[in-house]
């Protein structure tokens, strides 16, 4: 590439950090790949997975799964964390 130009890709990448659409496009992409973070059990019975400022909200009707997303949050944090690629999920609350 020539001195001062940069590639579409870095310029996309660029804009997308400097833009207020990040936190929304990051939960588009757990919710997508939420099946295979935590698997087909437990993506099908999650309701909805929001972001809201590095707190990971996991909604599911069912008691025992949620008994057991709350004892493994650190490894949800982790997990998630590793897909993104950057330590944006901070917490995770079980509902």
């Amino acid at each position: 590439m020539r001195h001062g130009t940069t590639s579409i890709g870095d310029a996309l990448r660029e804009f997308m950090n400097k833009s207020r659409m990040k936190p929304r496009l990051t939960e588009v992409r757990i919710q997508e790949n939420w099946e295979q973070i935590m698997g087909k059990t437990i993506a099908r019975y999650t309701q909805s997975i929001q972001l809201i400022d590095g707190k990971l909200i996991v909604t599911t009707t069912v008691a025992p799964l949620k008994q057991e997303l709350t004892y493994s949050k650190d490894k949800i944090i982790k997990l998630v964390n590793e897909m993104l690629g950057e330590s944006i999920v901070k917490d995770v609350m079980i509902r």
